[in-house]
């Protein structure tokens, strides 16, 4: 369980996303208003940011809550950039509490976060990680179900799917094995693709901004909440949201 955030758009101060508002992720670290599963998310916090001509996004990512990093707000407030991604973590019991397992996972120009827990871990998903090449699990940053979920939505990827069927035909078969909550968050620096699957989403489009958000971070207007089940798309000048069955058998396929 987490929250998580990406913003594309005109160059912000990382603090103004994330520390300043009154429900921002620091607020969301230890009193979150809309989430369905945990009451804080204190076991590590993770962002993700693109410089200008550099597709390779920046990482900061520790295993102490946010709150309690003083070196991050100096970062975040000099920190400015047109695309982010950043989480705060409630560890599912079990899995690694090292910073290694902190989101946002990355590789390439990708980010990725998952705000959930896989049931059954890991026996219900053992398949599913035997169907990925040895050079695959091998590469896993942490032991946790959010790394194999990302080593799931890469596979995908590589074979030639857009962000939203990556994360459309994960979510589909990983439902199909196992219980549990699947709201993933991806961005290349680019476009945003979400899901909604078993905990809350919204979305908010600015002047040449937009924001995806697993709760909004202030009380102001124009926050849509996306229906479960669905998968997100976005760039900072437009949004579409469409149920995850919508995408045909054609698009998901191997």
């Amino acid at each position: 369980m987490c929250r998580h955030l990406a913003y594309l758009g005109v160059p912000v101060p990382l603090a103004e996303l994330l520390l300043t508002p009154g429900n921002g992720l620091l607020t969301q670290s230890w009193a979150p208003r809309r989430q369905r599963y945990g009451t804080v998310n204190a076991d590590g916090f993770g962002v993700g940011w693109y410089a200008p001509g550099d597709p390779v996004p920046a990482r900061y990512r520790r295993s102490i809550p946010i709150w309690a990093d003083r070196s991050f707000a100096d970062v975040a407030r000099v920190t400015s950039s047109a695309a982010v991604l950043a989480a705060v973590r409630s560890a599912t019991p079990g899995m690694s509490p090292e910073e290694s397992a902190a989101a946002p996972y990355a590789r390439g120009p990708w980010l990725f976060s998952h705000n959930g827990r896989v049931e059954g871990w890991p026996d219900a998903v053992a398949a599913l990680a035997a169907s990925l090449p040895a050079s695959r699990l091998l590469a896993l940053e942490a032991q946790a179900d959010s790394a194999l979920l990302w080593a799931l939505v890469q596979e995908r990827l590589d074979a030639g799917d857009s962000a939203a069927e990556a994360l459309a035909r994960v979510v589909k078969d990983v439902s199909a094995v196992a219980g549990g909550r699947l709201n993933f968050l991806l961005t290349d620096g680019t476009g945003i693709a979400a899901t909604a699957a078993g905990d809350t989403l919204f979305w908010r489009m600015g002047s040449g901004n937009v924001v995806v958000a697993s709760e909004p971070f202030d009380d102001g207007p124009g926050w849509h909440e996306v229906p479960d089940n669905c998968v997100l798309t976005a760039t900072a000048s437009h949004v579409d949201v469409r149920p995850i069955h919508n995408l045909t058998k054609e698009q998901v396929a191997p």
